[in-house]
């Protein structure tokens, strides 16, 4: 008799286990899409609904390497899509400088074959569509994918929006040029391949999201570092016409840079095949995707091909031949620290040299009169002539010709152990907070506490808020002024989040005069 509440303790257990299980591992609707069927998971709680790895393209594989995304491929049934597709081709991820592993793609798969997309959607009974935000990751344009940890979307879409990472070809998959290649086009035009994925992508977005309960019109490209600067060649690529109304870009920009011709590229990559002793396109195609990842080293990033960028940026901006959107951008405080200063003097030399008399005003913004405030000025000028450069150039090309823009600054020092310490507020640090993404930070070499917390909290509720509407402000939240030349204002997003001024204005205007002059 005693053994009978015992086993119905043990009943009641495997019931709720069962139970358990069964509810962790839900599947989302069946939805069609472009190719046929698919089905996915849904969060643990059941609101949110994932797919993975959904096909946007045909593999870029074989003779379709090198070559602009091509329509998918249909299936039959219903296709399984409760995982990330393979990353782009690069090398193994593996930790290094302050990335640790959840900035990184997963270990495995990398393939060719990397041409997936992934949607996290609320479950909702509603007919009215949901904005749309689609993430273009970082990585120098040879390395990145869409399943970093810190990118995952569930905590956006709960909060209303449709969220969308993509996947796009890098390095010398996604941005090799060759005359043969030009020539087979059919545009004269070659590389970009990369960015012609992301545009894929969209316009998959724009033909398919309905399906997901988001507003194909209403939606905002985002993205950090070599994202980022992917976001401004789509905001000034007419291939990307009608695919967006709204930029998000950390850390990042085309304004400053000086992209390659098509002429440079294409030299370039005939080298690079003479090296390999393949001398023709079809050689190029058959050489195993390890000896192209290996040995192909040449400019891998955008390229000025009179067709996916018909001119540099900034001229396309002067021109108002951008597509319209609405801009939040900004960039971290320790961005691009230096690791070896030089001295004081070596400083001087070097800046004594390359201004002229032009120096004694830089100098003003960097000063060097011992070896540890040059070494501070160093790091100073380094996140200023990148980061800085790039994205306040963008919001002021933006506000010249009356178009909205919102300009941050993040400031947080990541709470960090051992070598990670060093780095403050260093590039990348701010994505996690602004998806509301801290709990995939590994605790034990970053002990995040609750200021971080309030820090992500504002941050993707600001995010949020552009996305839905073009304004980051909301109830409860500090105020955001919008950017003006005149009286530069940002918000500062740190330990204090309150707006403030760009102390570093006049030290920006004077590198892009200097550099206006070269």
């Amino acid at each position: 008799m005693r053994m009978k509440p015992l086993f119905t303790f043990y009943k009641i257990l495997l019931v709720a286990v069962l139970c358990g299980i069964l509810f962790t591992s839900q599947a989302a609707d069946t939805l069609h899409v472009e190719g046929g069927k698919i089905s996915g998971t849904t969060s643990a709680d059941g609101r949110i609904s994932i797919y993975k790895g959904i096909p946007f393209a045909a593999p870029p594989v074989g003779d379709l390497r090198w070559k602009a995304p091509q329509p998918v491929k249909k299936w039959n049934g219903v296709r399984a899509c409760n995982q990330f597709g393979p990353s782009p081709m690069q090398g193994d991820p593996v930790p290094f400088s302050m990335w640790s592993a959840e900035f990184l793609i997963p270990k495995r798969p990398i393939s060719e074959d990397c041409l997936y997309l992934n949607v996290w959607s609320e479950k909702s009974e509603k007919t009215v569509r949901k904005p749309v935000l689609v993430w273009i990751y970082g990585g120098g344009f040879v390395s990145g994918g869409a399943g970093c940890p810190i990118y995952d979307g569930e905590a956006t879409a709960r909060k209303g929006v449709v969220f969308v990472s993509i996947n796009y070809r890098v390095g010398a998959f996604g941005f090799f040029a060759h005359p043969e290649l030009t020539k087979e086009s059919g545009r004269n035009t070659a590389g970009n391949y990369g960015l012609m994925d992301q545009i894929a992508a969209l316009e998959w977005v724009k033909k398919n999201i309905a399906q997901f309960g988001g507003d194909p019109g209403n939606v905002t490209i985002a993205g950090q570092s070599a994202g980022s600067m992917s976001v401004n060649c789509l905001v000034v690529s007419p291939l990307a016409k009608g695919l967006f109304n709204k930029a998000i870009a950390e850390s990042g920009a085309g304004f400053g840079r000086s992209y390659p011709s098509l002429k440079e590229a294409e030299e370039a990559g005939h080298q690079a095949g003479e090296k390999l002793n393949a001398t023709s396109l079809a050689a190029l195609r058959k050489l195993p995707a390890e000896d192209i990842l290996k040995n192909i080293t040449t400019y891998r990033g955008p390229i000025i091909d009179g067709f996916v960028l018909p001119d540099a940026i900034s001229a396309i901006y002067q021109a108002g031949k951008q597509n319209p959107v609405i801009l939040l951008t900004g960039w971290n405080q320790n961005e691009n620290a230096v690791a070896k200063p030089k001295s004081a003097a070596d400083f001087q030399t070097q800046y004594n040299r390359q201004y002229g008399t032009a120096a004694q005003t830089f100098f003003q913004y960097y000063p060097a009169q011992n070896d540890e405030q040059a070494a501070h000025s160093q790091n100073e000028l380094a996140r200023d002539a990148t980061y800085g450069l790039q994205n306040y150039s963008w919001a002021m090309a933006q506000s010249r010709q009356g178009k909205g823009s919102y300009l941050y600054r993040f400031t947080r020092r990541l709470p960090a152990t051992g070598i990670y310490a060093n780095y403050g507020a260093f590039h990348t640090g701010e994505v996690a907070y602004a998806y509301d993404n801290l709990r995939f930070i590994d605790r034990s070499l970053r002990p995040l506490d609750a200021v971080d917390d309030q820090i992500s909290r504002v941050m993707s509720a600001y995010w949020v808020n552009f996305v839905k509407t073009g304004n980051p402000n909301g109830p409860g939240l500090p105020e955001w002024p919008a950017f003006n030349p005149n009286t530069p204002q940002m918000i500062l997003l740190g330990d204090e989040i309150k707006a403030g001024p760009l102390t570093e204005q006049p030290a920006l205007d004077f590198l892009i005069e200097q550099a206006g002059k070269r």
